[in-house]
């Protein structure tokens, strides 16, 4: 078993139709856990560090709010529980992480989780969390017409093993655009590109098993995937990181200008929702 902190899923129930999903920023370790990996700072290096702080003001959109505080190395909420990989043929991660995105082994040796504890973690943390969520676009659901669900994630610009060269600072992912709306991914990719940052849509990152999962546009669920490159929104040491060097700290003042084109995003989404 596992002992998980009080209160690691909160919900922010809002009255827009716009729900914002925060799956992987929870750097939260169990101390069974904590004690099976090869280092706390491994297991949590691949956060979406910072990216709650990123998407703040969207509690004053009104916008429901899903967070886990849960490292993704306890389980990652963002993958197909079947094992059924996002990404056939490219390097990816697992329901329950067995290496970084680097390649690097999370666990001691003989400390990888079998069937059974990834079953049992999957029961105390994936499903509470897509409980919440369903429900809430459920709710949602009920009271307008259409509802956008935006998954919020962020990585580092340079991992060789799962992309090559620098990451695009906005990747859009509408599953290949059967998660959401042409219209709205068009006003998305246009919102990014007056940004004067680099983008691209249904590239390396086409959205992961909460887009292709709830994404469902002839229900009037349209869902949106927004990988970000961190070098977008922090200071990013590149091309390596290490203990001493990363996460790099949150500055409000660094992030502003991206947060600008997301706040006009989540409000193009808001728009197109509300029918405008």
């Amino acid at each position: 078993m596992f002992t998980l902190p009080d209160k690691w899923l909160t919900v922010r129930q809002g009255n827009a139709p716009l729900v914002i999903s925060l799956p992987h920023t929870g750097h939260d370790l169990p101390p069974e856990l904590a004690a099976r990996v090869v280092s706390p700072w491994l297991a949590r290096k691949d956060c979406d560090w910072w990216i709650d702080d990123l998407y703040a003001f969207a509690a004053k959109l009104d916008a429901t709010i899903i967070h886990t505080s849960l490292s993704r190395t306890l389980v990652d909420v963002n993958r197909d529980p079947s094992g059924v990989s996002l990404y056939p043929g490219q390097a990816t991660t697992e329901l329950c992480p067995s290496t970084t995105f680097d390649g690097e082994p999370l666990y001691q040796p003989g400390q990888v989780p079998d069937a059974a504890e990834i079953a049992l973690r999957r029961k105390l943390a994936f499903d509470p969390y897509h409980a919440a969520l369903a429900g809430e676009l459920q709710r949602l659901r009920g009271r307008n017409t259409r509802v956008v669900l935006y998954d919020c994630h962020s990585i580092r610009s340079v991992i060789p093993r799962l992309f090559e060269g620098e990451l695009p600072q906005f990747n859009i992912g509408t599953h290949s655009g059967a998660a959401c709306d042409a219209r709205l991914a068009a006003e998305i990719e246009k919102l990014c590109d007056q940004s004067g940052r680099s983008r691209v849509t249904n590239g390396r990152f086409k959205g992961g098993y909460i887009t292709r999962n709830y994404g469902k546009p002839e229900t009037g669920i349209h869902a949106v995937q927004m990988e970000l490159a961190c070098r977008g929104y922090m200071r990013e040491p590149m091309p390596d990181v290490s203990e001493a060097n990363w996460p790099g700290a949150y500055d409000p003042a660094y992030a502003a200008p991206i947060r600008a084109t997301l706040q006009s995003v989540l409000q193009a989404c808001l728009a197109f929702a509300k029918g405008a």
